[in-house]
C-alpha cells in the first residue's frame, strides 16, 4: 500500500488524484517534502510531479532539484472529454461528448516553458493520454468565454496510451520523414498538417532544446535542420 506523509493532498483535484492511484505502485510514497518542495510521489530515488498544465508554475521546483534527484513529469493530454452539466446542487443535467480532441503534439504547449530540461540526465517527462470527464455548472462564477459557466471538477476515465521522453532526440518524431531540409515553418505545416501556429510552437521548443538549428532564411522565413 502506498505510503502518503499527507501534504497537501486535500488540494488536488480529482484528476491529479486518479492520475496518481493509477501510476502508483505498491512501496510508493505521496506529497513528501524534499529539500522544501512537496513531491506527489517518490519511488525510490525517482521523483515523480503529475503536471496537468502550466509548466511554467514548477520550472523553479525543477531546476531546484534536478541536479541531485531523477525527476519524471506526468502530463495528461484529454483525447475524449465527456462534459457533465450540473445544477448548483449537484444533479446531473446533462452530458456530452466534446469535440475537442488533444493529440501528442499538444505536449508543445507546455514543453515550450521547460525546453531544455529535456537535455538533462536527469529529466524525463511521460505523456499520457487520456479519456476524462468534466464538471460544470452554470454558476454565474467561470469565465466571460464561457459566459460564466464555472469548471468545478475534472475526473479520469482511463489512460489509452503514454509515451515517454528522456532525451531532445525522442522529439524528432515529430518531424515527418516527408519534410526535405531546410525547411521553413510553412513547408513544416504542410506536410505535417500541424497549424501554422502549432509548427512556430513546435520549431522554438525543437531549437531551445538543440534538436533543430537555424540554416538560413528564405526571404522573411527562417530555414531549420536537424541539429543532432
Amino acid at each position: 500500500m502506498p505510503i502518503s506523509d499527507g501534504i497537501g493532498s486535500m488540494n488536488e483535484s480529482s484528476l491529479h488524484l486518479g492520475i496518481k492511484d493509477w501510476y502508483s505502485r505498491p512501496g510508493d510514497r505521496f506529497e513528501v517534502k524534499i529539500e522544501g518542495s512537496v513531491i506527489d510521489i517518490v519511488r525510490g530515488p525517482l521523483l515523480i510531479e503529475i503536471q496537468t498544465r502550466n509548466f511554467s508554475s514548477i520550472r523553479r521546483k525543477l531546476e531546484k532539484l534536478i541536479d541531485y534527484h531523477k525527476i519524471l513529469v506526468l502530463y495528461p493530454i484529454p483525447a475524449q472529454t465527456w462534459i457533465i452539466r450540473v445544477s448548483e446542487t449537484g444533479k446531473v443535467l446533462s452530458r456530452r461528448r466534446s469535440p475537442k480532441k488533444g493529440k501528442l503534439i499538444h505536449v508543445f504547449d507546455e514543453l515550450l516553458h521547460i525546453p531544455e530540461m529535456i537535455n538533462h540526465p536527469n529529466f524525463s517527462i511521460e505523456v499520457l493520454m487520456i479519456r476524462m470527464e468534466e464538471i460544470r455548472c452554470a454558476d454565474g462564477k467561470g469565465s466571460w468565454r464561457r459566459r460564466g459557466v464555472s469548471i468545478k471538477d475534472r475526473r479520469l476515465l482511463k489512460v489509452t496510451e503514454s509515451h515517454r521522453f528522456t532525451r531532445g532526440q525522442d522529439f524528432l518524431r515529430f518531424i515527418p520523414d516527408s519534410l526535405e531540409t531546410p525547411f521553413t515553418n510553412s513547408d513544416f505545416a504542410r506536410a505535417s498538417g500541424y497549424s501554422i501556429y502549432q509548427t512556430r510552437r513546435i520549431t522554438y521548443t525543437l531549437r531551445r532544446m538543440g534538436v533543430l538549428k537555424v540554416e538560413g532564411k528564405r526571404g522573411n522565413a527562417f530555414e531549420f535542420k536537424v541539429a543532432i
